[in-house]
């Protein structure tokens, strides 16, 4: 039986390489719809974790996890042997940037090199992990071809990119429509027949390249637009009007235009790497494109921004940064979530302590922050709390902060977020962009 048939009766052996938050998902859905999935990763801990049912994304919930492992749907290991048994692997490795902003495509090459080594005629290899145009066919391909792989006849690569946006109940897995790039025609067909046994809409295209583009313009079109509404909070300012009345305002045009808001910086795993893998790309092929570096320079001077206004409402009120106790609401990098990685959060308050202030955090998600070897705790949200801060500044808006407590007992709030927009206030104690 070849892995088309194994994948249209659904008793396809199924591996998913990396069980972060783009793999962990995946994995469970494919284990829901009846195939048998083993979730590889060599991070031990977090295998053993998910192996007692304790899932550790709010996209997975653990009472979801428990009956798959009983039932043998899903098995979590740090064996890579397993592939040799898999009839479809799926790479779901992080695709990090160097501190020169060049790709870091060491997890896809190690996960690439698993594959190659453990390869057997007849497997539907797929690649999700965001990367520059051109890594499926140009790393991915020749590694199995050495192995003996005759793509489109004995193997069958495709890349397909993850779309996942942690926390989002609206749109989870099963939800967003699926690209799908293969190497050749029988390549696509099988990885969208493979993802069309979860997900409704799958959008076949011409090459792995062209979907390699397609996520990496997704998240170059946020990037920018990002941006633009963080540029364009910094005009509102000058001009002393509400940039969320702005952009609300605008957004009431049913066509020709959608909203983005300004905030404390960007942060994730995504939309402040990803365009940098374009970017790199299009360095090699002699063009430099402008808008990245741009947009990359507007959003990341905001925090900077956000310490400036920090400091000049203080000052507003006779009190300098040196000294002065800031209280920060929500450290991660979106709402909603507990990942802190590239959050603007972090650099506003190393940046504050780096002035002076006794810094302090508040983050349901978050239980503990490292601050370049300083340790700090999250405390609670308390009338207390909110009146013996100098500043409240509210970094991440997750929904679990009652905004009209904060703005009735802090002394002074400073809101790049916009949390607070519409709350009454009775006096001018809050700073928005």
């Amino acid at each position: 039986m070849n892995v088309s048939e194994r994948i249209e009766q659904r008793i396809a052996r199924v591996a998913i390489i990396g069980q972060g938050y783009v793999g962990l998902p995946l994995a469970v859905e494919f284990a829901r719809a009846g195939f048998t999935v083993v979730g590889v990763d060599n991070d031990v801990d977090r295998v053993a974790g998910l192996g007692l049912g304790q899932s550790y994304t709010p996209d997975v919930k653990s009472a979801d996890l428990l009956p798959l492992l009983a039932h043998g749907r899903y098995t979590p290991t740090t064996s890579f042997a397993v592939l040799e048994e898999s009839d479809v692997i799926v790479i779901c490795v992080p695709t990090p940037l160097r501190k020169s902003k060049d790709p870091d495509i060491s997890y896809v090459m190690a996960a690439a090199e698993e594959v190659s080594t453990h390869f057997r005629p007849g497997q539907l290899v797929i690649l999700e992990s965001t990367t520059y145009p051109g890594t499926t066919e140009e790393l991915l391909l020749p590694m199995l071809e050495a192995r003996g792989g005759r793509v489109g006849e004995n193997v069958f690569l495709a890349f397909s990119p993850e779309r996942i946006d942690p926390a989002n109940g609206k749109f989870q897995v099963r939800d967003i429509p699926k690209v799908v790039g293969g190497v050749t025609a029988e390549c696509t067909r099988l990885a969208a027949l493979f993802y069309g046994q979860i997900i409704d809409r799958v959008q076949p295209v011409s090459s792995p390249k062209v979907a390699e583009l397609a996520k990496l313009y997704e998240n170059v079109f946020r990037n920018i637009n990002i941006a633009l509404a963080n540029e364009f909070a910094l005009m509102c300012s000058r001009l002393d009007v509400n940039t969320k009345e702005v952009i609300d305002a605008a957004a009431t045009k049913p066509f020709g235009f959608m909203p983005f808001y300004p905030g404390p910086g960007i942060g994730g795993h995504c939309i402040p790497l990803d365009p940098f893998y374009l970017s790199w790309k299009m360095r090699l092929n002699g063009y430099e494109p402008r808008f990245i570096h741009l947009a990359d320079e507007i959003n990341r001077a905001m925090p900077d921004y956000v310490v400036e206004l920090v400091g000049n409402a203080l000052n507003q009120r006779r009190r300098c940064l040196n000294g002065a106790r800031v209280l920060a609401l929500g450290v991660a990098y979106k709402r909603e979530v507990g990942d802190t990685r590239e959050s603007p959060a972090i650099e506003i308050l190393m940046k504050l302590r780096e002035k002076g202030c006794e810094v302090s955090y508040v983050d349901p998600y978050v239980p503990t922050l490292n601050l370049h070897g300083t340790t700090l705790k999250s405390v609670d949200l308390t009338d207390e709390e909110l009146a013996d801060a100098d500043c409240v500044v509210i970094l991440t808006d997750h929904s679990a902060f009652d905004y009209q407590q904060v703005v009735d007992h802090a002394r002074l709030v400073v809101d790049p977020r916009n949390a607070t927009w519409g709350l009454p206030v009775s006096d001018d104690r809050v700073v928005r962009l």
